[in-house]
């Protein structure tokens, strides 16, 4: 069983985030909120590091299943990952649901690109989907990908509005090139309000599987290092990581920057959030619902579903009161977006 520490775990256990000890050890949970279920059995999800109750990227994972389930009576299947696991294991993950009769089957995260493909390519009747990757090319995959880099412009730009000391803070889970869209949108974003404003910059890890994406302790520890540096806004692109920065940043009453979902709103970070000035969002929940929903429609998606700022895929959140009623950030903003979405504003990648 995974040991990672979580912030408040109580608060992920909720009934909405149940989960149910699978006879091999693993965890899995019947995603369904409903009990008269239409006879199909809906998607089956195989999460990414960290799991769910990340309270971010897994999480909104999880939301796309329960919109599903609620609307067309599922009864779907999610499974966390292991600790140490190799690509065998997900292959024997994926091809379980895919035998068991789920459809679509989800990776999530870009380390189930090369077991889609495999699993993929022996059950060509089923739809997989495999999200942050677009390198699987078949016609039953559909690489959901996003324009993290979009979002994370407009998150630069919300950093450099709010800092009072000129010196902001990226920490990015895994040094990969996933996370240099996020790193590299932010930066530019800031510095398209303040060209000479102060940048730290950390990666937690090397590689995922020294727990870039899932110890919170690491993100609390280079948040500490950035704070004391003089940043005063600090945004985290890692995952379950990202908790440590939040409350790392809370504790010393500064801002931070939530990422994939609107942390503002989750339940385990919910004594941090006056400290959350926005996040970095991409409706992953969206891609899921909307790949079960194609299939359900007999008209799968497939190849690669990008989602971007013009199609609401990206974006910032507004739930904070102090971030939504800030004028002046929300004129900037305004403007950056408009940029982004008719081309006269050209957003890097890395």
């Amino acid at each position: 069983m995974r040991r990672v520490s979580r912030i408040a775990v109580a608060g992920v256990a909720t009934a909405s985030l149940a989960v149910a000890l699978s006879a091999c050890g693993g965890s899995s949970t019947d995603a369904s909120t409903s009990s008269s279920g239409s006879g199909a059995k809906g998607i089956g999800l195989a999460y990414d590091i960290g799991g769910k109750g990340d309270q971010s990227f897994n999480d909104a994972a999880f939301a796309g299943i329960e919109k599903a389930d609620t609307e067309f009576k599922y009864t779907s299947r999610d499974i966390e990952p292991q600790d140490g696991e190799s690509n065998a294991d997900k292959v024997q993950r994926l091809e379980n649901l895919a035998k068991a009769g789920y459809n679509p089957v989800i990776g999530v995260g870009y380390v189930y690109a090369p077991a889609v493909k495999e699993v993929a390519a022996k059950y060509p009747k089923i739809t997989f989907g495999v999200i942050d990757d677009e390198q699987d090319k078949a016609s039953n995959i559909a690489d959901m990908v996003f324009h993290e880099e979009q979002a994370s412009y407009l998150a630069g730009v919300a950093a450099a509005k709010a800092t009072k000391k000129d010196h902001i803070g990226f920490i990015g889970g895994v040094n990969i090139p996933l996370i240099h869209k996020f790193e590299a949108g932010f930066v530019q974003g800031a510095k398209s309000v303040n060209p000479k404003i102060q940048i730290e910059k950390q990666y937690l890890t090397e590689t995922a599987q020294e727990g870039g994406f899932s110890s919170p302790d690491k993100g609390k520890d280079a948040a500490e290092g950035q704070i004391e540096k003089g940043a005063d806004v600090v945004y985290a692109a890692a995952g379950l990581s990202g908790q440590g920065v939040i409350q790392t940043a809370a504790a010393h009453k500064i801002w931070a920057i939530g990422v994939d979902s609107d942390q503002y709103k989750q339940d385990a970070l919910a004594k941090y959030k006056d400290y959350i000035l926005t996040s970095a969002t991409k409706d992953v929940a969206g891609a899921v619902y909307n790949l079960a929903k194609s299939v359900k429609d007999g008209k799968p998606e497939t190849g690669v579903v990008r989602a971007s700022l013009a199609t609401g895929g990206v974006g910032l959140a507004d739930s904070n009161p102090v971030f939504k009623n800030n004028a002046d950030l929300q004129a900037a903003l305004k403007k950056a977006e408009a940029g982004i979405k008719d081309g006269s504003i050209t957003v890097k990648t890395s």
